[in-house]
C-alpha cells in the first residue's frame, strides 16, 4: 500500500535543484558539442595561402591525418655500397607550385617530401647520387608543410641535395649533353605529390628521357602522384605505340583523391585523375587502396603513396644494386 506520508517542501525544493543541475549540464554539453564540432569544421578547412590568388594549403585536420614529425626510414643499411662512382641517378623534380582544381581554387602543392627525400636516402647510401633537373630549370617545389622536422636523417639529406633542389638543372640540357648509350644514369627517379601532375606529363622534354631509358634500359622510379610522368610517354603517339601498355604500376588511388577535398586536404576537385588516365593508355594500375605497396614490372618500379616511400627507396636502391652487380 503506498505511503501517504506528506513530502516536505525542502524535498521538493532539492529535487528541483537537482533537476535544474542536470538540465544545465545537459545545455552545457551541448554547447560544448557545438564548439568541437565548429572546430573540427574549421580544422577541414583548408588554409588560405597568401602568396596566390584564392589558393589553399591543407587544412590543419588533413595535415593531422596525413603527416608526422618522424618518417618511417629503415633499412638502409648497405654493408656492400656501390663504390666506383660511374652511376648516377637523374631526379627530375616538380618547379610548379600550384594546381588549378576543377572549382577554380590553386592547391599549393609541390613534390612531398618524404616521397623525394627517403628513396633519394636509399639510393645515396647504396652508393648512387641524384643529379637534380626540372622541366624549367627552375627550383623545385616541395610541400614542406608535410616535411618530418623531427627526423635528423631525413634532414641530412634535404641538406645536402638543397643547393640542387634550389639551382636545378634544365632538363632540355641533361637531353642534349648526358642522355645517350654512354650516359652516367642507371636510372630516372620521378618522385609524386600532386606537383608531379602539374607540367611533367605534358613534358616532350619527360617523354623524350622516358623513350631513351627505355631504348637504353634504364630503371624509371616513381610513386604515388608521379607515375603521372608516364602519361607524357604518349604526347603525339597512338595508343598502339604506348610505351608502357600493358605495364603494371602502383598510384596514388584516384578514390581517395576524390575524397580528399571533404577533409580539405584539397581546396577542390582534381582536374582528373591519374590512375583513370593510366588506364585509359593501356597500362595496368595494380592497386586501389594505399598500403605502402611497390611493384616493379621490368625496369619500371612504382608506389602507391607517401606509405611507400621507404619501401621504394629500398626497392629502388636493391634492384641498381643488382644491376651492377653488387647485391648484398
Amino acid at each position: 500500500m503506498l505511503s501517504k506520508k506528506p513530502v516536505r517542501a525542502a524535498s521538493f525544493g532539492k529535487l528541483k535543484s537537482t533537476v535544474s543541475v542536470l538540465i544545465n549540464f545537459a545545455e552545457v554539453n551541448r554547447e560544448v558539442r557545438a564548439m568541437a564540432n565548429e572546430n573540427l569544421d574549421m580544422d577541414k578547412r583548408p588554409t588560405p595561402d597568401p602568396a596566390e590568388n584564392n589558393a589553399f594549403f591543407p587544412s590543419r585536420y588533413s595535415l593531422s591525418q596525413y603527416t608526422s614529425p618522424k618518417s618511417n626510414l629503415s633499412g638502409a643499411d648497405y654493408p656492400n655500397p656501390y663504390r666506383e662512382g660511374k652511376w648516377k641517378v637523374l631526379m627530375i623534380g616538380a618547379d610548379e607550385r600550384y594546381l588549378l582544381m576543377k572549382n577554380g581554387t590553386m592547391f599549393s602543392t609541390g613534390n612531398h617530401p618524404l616521397e623525394m627525400l627517403l628513396p633519394m636516402y636509399h639510393m645515396t647510401k647504396a652508393g648512387f647520387d641524384c643529379d637534380v633537373a626540372t622541366v624549367s630549370g627552375n627550383p623545385v617545389k616541395l610541400e614542406l608543410w608535410a616535411f618530418p622536422k623531427e627526423d635528423m636523417e631525413v634532414q641530412g639529406v634535404y641538406q645536402k641535395y638543397l643547393p640542387q633542389l634550389k639551382s636545378p638543372r634544365k632538363l632540355s640540357d641533361v637531353i642534349k649533353n648526358d642522355l645517350g648509350a654512354n650516359s652516367k644514369y642507371i636510372a630516372v627517379f620521378i618522385p609524386g605529390g600532386h606537383g608531379a601532375i602539374v607540367g611533367i606529363p605534358h613534358s616532350e622534354e619527360v617523354k623524350q628521357v622516358l623513350k631513351w631509358a627505355m631504348a637504353n634500359d634504364k630503371f624509371v622510379i616513381t610513386l604515388c602522384h608521379g607515375p603521372a610522368c608516364l602519361l607524357s610517354a604518349a604526347i603525339g603517339e597512338s595508343k598502339d605505340n604506348y610505351i608502357y601498355k600493358g605495364y603494371k604500376v602502383c598510384v596514388f588511388p584516384d578514390a581517395l583523391d576524390l575524397k580528399n577535398p571533404d577533409i580539405g586536404y584539397m581546396p577542390g576537385p582534381m582536374p582528373w585523375l591519374v590512375a583513370e588516365e593510366l588506364r585509359k593508355l593501356g597500362a595496368e594500375v595494380v592497386n586501389d587502396d594505399m598500403t605502402g605497396r611497390t611493384h616493379q614490372d621490368r625496369k619500371l618500379i612504382s608506389g602507391d603513396s607517401p606509405l611507400a616511400s621507404n619501401n621504394i627507396g629500398k626497392a629502388a636502391a636493391q634492384a641498381l644494386l643488382k644491376e651492377v652487380g653488387q647485391a648484398s
